[in-house]
């Protein structure tokens, strides 16, 4: 990107137009992105990625890195099915590095690439963008710890947008900032370390104290501490200022942690600042900032957050976590209310799992709430920390099953399968919202071991009041109609999908039973005569189909000795792709009028 300053700031101007002209009619991470385009572009400006590996921490800020690197036109189809990602994904571009949607994975791979560069004999520089909300992981430290013992030429360009790690200091700051990147004051560090080993314990003292008290006057003595150079805190949306300081780091042939400081939503003040709502946003009018889209319907995040707020002010016991998202799995509002008893520990779902475990074991009722794919990064918690001593943790699972445009990394797929191995782990779903009033009351009530429910995004499949509610009892499932010969059994938002296709195997004279299997572990133990009585059956649920349901009902009719012609219609072994809901589950032949389909040519088939 060889442009001189006015040029490349104009690119910026630019680049923030196209984001705001896309997002604003797809949705998509807004603030974020927005405010890292200087520091992209200045990364671009002076480095070739495909030589020096950008890292994306998270990703959701790279939307600049696409519009840079050939994809401007093709930005309209930004999170649309079969069109650009939200996240930056090597299949998709060739400038695009390593896929990202969690986050503070980006200085460990850095470390990596910069190792296989040494061995490879490369002069490349890896540069990892990470955000202050991702430096409260561990897997940072864990990197960073190598890092700074092994001395790994490579760039951390920290984009501190919200929590303030250091506040800026004027010009001062800016000039200390330079001066350690500079030739003397590395020079002298170099000459401080030579003298150490060769003077006598006493002098040597000394001259320790100066090296010290000379870090002393940098904000970033934690990293120097760590044996990482600091430069910093920089003015992020400074294209020169930064441009400046990637060159000196560059230079410098060492770890450099350059810090800049950025505001959220730059150059679209309506969503400037610390807006959480303005993180990831669906479609909206750019001159008001009003969301395109409404809906009556109150959403299994909402029904959560209400009820749980509701019981916690009856029950002291009740405690609760979220790690960084207050906003997206209701707890907000429980932290406002009660910050004594509902925390975010920011991105630490290892420290959010344990930190329950504990409280679980002094007699309190946590529930941990956090998003399906999220919960993957505490499983050996889950297993070590809370499994095994049985304590009484409840993990409410939201964003289970299928979740849209957010794509792989975000699909809510896993979570039965991880789970259903551990032992004692009580799994069960709700169908509808008013069942997930019960499942939360079930969860409360619960105290003989660790349980997990989980509920989708938005919306349930099912419609609200199609079947009354009778409370979930432990271990067992409801037969919600008898039928013929045919029985569809659903668990949580799988039910739903069942229903619509019982009402149209309806259409067709089918009468088919439907089963809400309501509990996948403890399994109803009643569940054989149910299974026996039908000679076909079809599975449905938002989970992927390897160590699902129906691999938990077909080890039950083992155990049971039932024989059993049993179809499951839950997720193929892939990863899915981002794109609108339904259309997603249209590819993948789970529309109701696709499975029902799917049935009536079997049974003709079996009949014939």
């Amino acid at each position: 990107m060889g442009r001189d300053i006015t040029d490349l700031r104009q690119v910026c101007e630019d680049i923030r137009k196209r984001i705001l002209e896309v997002v604003s009619v797809n949705g998509g991470h807004l603030s974020s992105t927005l405010g890292a385009v200087e520091l992209i572009v200045a990364m671009h400006a002076v480095f070739d990625c495909r030589e020096n590996p950008f890292i994306y921490d998270v990703s959701h800020q790279a939307y600049a890195h696409k519009l840079v690197t050939g994809r401007w036109e093709a930005f309209d189809t930004l999170r649309q099915f079969g069109g650009l990602s939200g996240f930056i994904k090597p299949s998709e571009s060739p400038y695009d590095y390593f896929v990202a949607g969690h986050s503070s994975t980006s200085i460990s791979i850095g470390v990596g690439v910069a190792k296989a560069f040494a061995l490879e004999g490369k002069s490349g520089i890896p540069i990892a963008l990470i955000g202050d909300g991702s430096m409260s992981a561990g897997l940072v430290y864990e990197a960073l710890n190598e890092l700074g013992d092994r001395k790994y030429p490579m760039i951390i360009l920290l984009n501190d947008n919200e929590m303030s790690i250091a506040k800026p200091i004027g010009a001062i700051s800016k000039y200390l900032s330079h001066l350690i990147a500079g030739p003397l004051y590395q020079s002298l560090k170099d000459r401080i370390k030579k003298i150490l080993g060769k003077m006598p314990d006493s002098a040597s003292y000394i001259a320790k104290r100066f090296e010290e008290s000379f870090k002393l006057i940098t904000p970033g003595i934690l990293f120097e501490e760590m044996g990482i150079n600091y430069i910093g805190p920089i003015d992020g949306h400074d294209l020169e200022g930064i441009m400046h300081s990637l060159k000196l780091a560059r230079d410098m042939r060492e770890p450099v942690i350059i810090h800049a400081q950025t505001t959220k939503g730059k150059g679209y003040e309506i969503a400037e600042g610390k807006y959480e709502k303005w993180h990831g946003v669906g479609p909206f009018d750019i001159h008001t900032g009003q969301s395109k889209k409404t809906s009556s319907i109150q959403s299994p995040t909402d029904v959560y957050s209400q009820v749980l707020l509701e019981r916690a002010s009856q029950d002291k016991k009740i405690v609760g976590v979220t790690a960084a998202m207050p906003g997206g799995t209701g707890l907000g509002a429980l932290i406002d209310e009660y910050p004594e008893r509902f925390w975010d520990v920011a991105i630490a779902e290892q420290h959010a799992v344990t930190s329950m475990a504990a409280m679980a074991k002094e007699g309190f009722k946590p529930f941990v709430s956090i998003y399906s794919t999220f919960l993957q990064r505490a499983y050996d918690q889950i297993v070590h920390d809370v499994g095994i001593m049985s304590l009484p943790v409840r993990f409410a699972i939201d964003r289970a099953g299928i979740v849209g445009e957010d794509g792989e990394t975000h699909q809510g797929l896993l979570d039965l399968s991880y789970l259903r191995s551990v032992p004692h782990m009580v799994l069960f779903a709700p169908r509808d919202n008013a069942s997930l009033k019960s499942a939360i009351d079930f969860a409360i009530s619960w105290d003989q071991s660790p349980c997990a429910f989980r509920y989708p995004r938005g919306k349930f499949a099912l419609k609200e009041g199609v079947f009354a509610d009778g409370g979930f009892v432990i271990g067992k499932s409801e037969l919600l109609k008898e039928g013929e010969e045919i029985l569809l059994v659903g668990y949580g938002n799988g039910v739903g999908r069942a229903h619509g296709v019982q009402e149209l195997l309806a259409a067709e004279g089918l009468s088919c039973g439907l089963l809400d299997l309501r509990f996948l572990k403890p399994l109803d133990k009643d569940l054989s005569e149910i299974l026996a009585a039908y000679r076909f059956i079809f599975v449905f649920s938002d989970s992927y189909k390897i160590n699902g349901v129906t691999s938990a009902l077909l080890e039950y009719a083992m155990e049971m000795g039932l024989r059993l012609d049993m179809e499951s219609f839950e997720i193929p072994d892939s990863y899915i792709l981002h794109g609108n809901t339904a259309m997603v589950e249209e590819h993948l032949g789970l529309t109701p009028q696709a499975l029902s389909e799917r049935i009536l040519q079997k049974i003709k088939h079996k009949r014939l």
